[in-house]
């Protein structure tokens, strides 16, 4: 908790003191502020919905904005966004990457893109936000005045199941699937190094250390949860933020983008089978 309020407090009294024009502060928290990190939580969450137990060091950034934001000539708006997809080397909190790469790795070990989860992770709700989203929700709310002091959830605006979107990734890299089985993909991919640096060479991807491709334990949260995952964005929207993406879309569009910068190995690439 010390830590992440001292980044918050560090950052303001250097940043506030020399930006005379300072008007706007963004906090980025999410759904770890319903306890999503803990188990089920009521759905679709609300920002009004009440605090868990703590510690949770995201009400302690927000507390201090609150407290210090009535001496000041700015305004706050915190974002609870849901799970960020995006492209980033080296974020262990990016799925895209984990899919992209369990994927690049089963297709070489000729293997079928199985979903490693339950069957009921299978089919719960989920929704997604593009980090793109993000940026634009982030450049309204420093403008809007409708945004001073206000938290907002922000998502794609659409709901999914893997049990629908898992195919559909399958066949965006020319896959089958099979039936949901639910193993410890941490520990798995854990073997995968040599293989991994064998394909880097072959197929001439970017020479990014395996143990940076990817957080194999975040993707193995995220796909092995078997509870609904779903925040509301009535309050967002009724704000004035009319911004949106079709998540499927958004996942065809980081794939071929992961392909373009050499992340993964195109379809066309061969196998070193």
């Amino acid at each position: 908790m010390a830590p992440n309020l001292a980044i918050l407090r560090n950052l303001l009294d250097a940043v506030a003191p020399a930006a005379k024009g300072l008007r706007h502060v963004t906090l980025m928290e999410g759904a770890k502020a319903y306890g999503s990190h803990l188990g089920g939580f009521m759905t679709p969450a609300l920002e009004t919905d009440p605090r868990h137990m703590p510690p949770n060091f995201y009400y302690d950034q927000e507390d201090y904005l609150r407290a210090i934001q009535p001496h000041t000539a700015w305004s706050w708006t915190v974002f609870r966004p849901t799970v960020v997809y995006g492209i980033a080397v080296g974020n262990p909190m990016n799925v895209t990457t984990v899919i992209g790469a369990y994927a690049a790795i089963s297709r070489e070990l000729g293997l079928p893109m199985r979903f490693p989860g339950s069957q009921t992770a299978y089919t719960v709700l989920n929704q997604g936000v593009d980090a793109g989203l993000i940026a634009r929700a982030i450049l309204w709310a420093g403008e809007s005045e409708r945004a001073r002091n206000q938290i907002y959830n922000i998502t794609n605006g659409d709901l999914f199941r893997w049990s629908r979107m898992w195919p559909h990734i399958a066949r965006r890299f020319g896959m089958d699937t099979a039936e949901p089985q639910r193993f410890p993909l941490a520990e798995f991919m854990a073997d995968k190094e040599a293989l991994w640096t064998a394909m880097v060479a072959c197929y001439g991807l970017q020479p990014t250390p395996f143990r940076d491709v990817v957080g194999w334990p975040f993707g193995e949260f995220v796909l092995q949860r078997d509870f609904d995952h779903v925040l509301d964005t009535t309050k967002l929207r009724a704000h004035g933020f009319d911004g949106f993406e079709d998540t499927c879309k958004m996942f065809d569009r980081q794939f071929e983008q992961m392909q373009r910068m050499r992340m993964i190995p195109r379809l066309d690439e061969g196998s070193l089978r």
